[in-house]
Parts: structure tokens; sequence; C-alpha cells
């Protein structure tokens, strides 16, 4: 089976291998150091994959917008939603 038709490349490559290395990573800390439910600025009980959760679906409107607003380079969206991903980890 070829999957030529997905157009698949390098930095797509990439992207999937970083999103499955996160969700390894959080599975193995939960493991090592399970956590109870914390309220954070949002006032809802969130764990850490919800934060993850978040920060991933927040990213995706930074790049979004990113792209919609300018032309520069997605480094700089990118810079922005590591940001932002520590933030929701600290805060929310």
């Amino acid at each position: 089976m070829t999957l030529a038709w997905m157009a698949w490349t390098w930095p797509t490559a990439i992207f999937f291998l970083c999103i499955v290395a996160a969700l390894v990573a959080m599975t193995a800390w939960e493991v090592a150091r399970p956590q109870t439910e914390r309220v954070g600025v949002l006032r809802i009980a969130t764990t850490r994959g919800d934060r993850l959760f978040i920060s991933l679906l927040g990213s995706a409107w930074i790049h979004l917008a990113w792209l919609g607003t300018t032309d520069l380079a997605l480094w700089g969206a990118s810079i922005l939603s590591v940001i932002y991903a520590l933030c929701v980890f600290r805060w929310v």
C-alpha cells in the first residue's frame, strides 16, 4: 500500500512524530507521577492531558491566525505557541 496520495513530507512526518512523542511522554509522566485534577484561572478542573489538549488546540488557532494575518515565516507562530503552552501548563 502506497501513501503517495497523502503527500507526506518530512515536516509533516516530524509534526506527527512530535504529537506521538508528546502523548507517550505524557503517559509515562502520568504513570510515574499520578496527579489529581487542578483548578486554574479558567475555574475548571483540568488534568495534564486536558492542558495538553488545550495547548494543542490553541496552538492550531495561533498558527491559523498567523497564516491569515501575516506573510512572515511560521517560526514566529511556533514560538508564540510554545509560550502559550507553557502558560497553559503553568496557570490553567
